[in-house]
């Protein structure tokens, strides 16, 4: 399972998604403005912007990561 922690108007997260749809990879995507919880599990993460993605069975990242996102596929 794939999770895109993203918010509003963000153009990397954009990228981020976009990659995604274009490589036909299934992903959830959480807004951060709306789920607080999901801002601290991001926080926790250490990470300080977004996107961040995790998926199973690799570590998360932050940022657009064409390379990364590669690994999903």
């Amino acid at each position: 399972m794939v999770t895109v922690y993203s918010k509003p108007n963000c153009m990397q997260c954009n990228f981020t998604k976009k990659y995604l749809d274009d490589k036909g990879i299934s992903y959830k995507s959480v807004d951060i403005f709306e789920d607080a919880s999901a801002l601290e599990h991001v926080q926790a993460l250490g990470f300080q912007s977004v996107p961040v993605v995790e998926a199973d069975d690799e570590p998360a990242f932050n940022g657009f990561r064409p390379d990364l996102l590669a690994k999903l596929a």
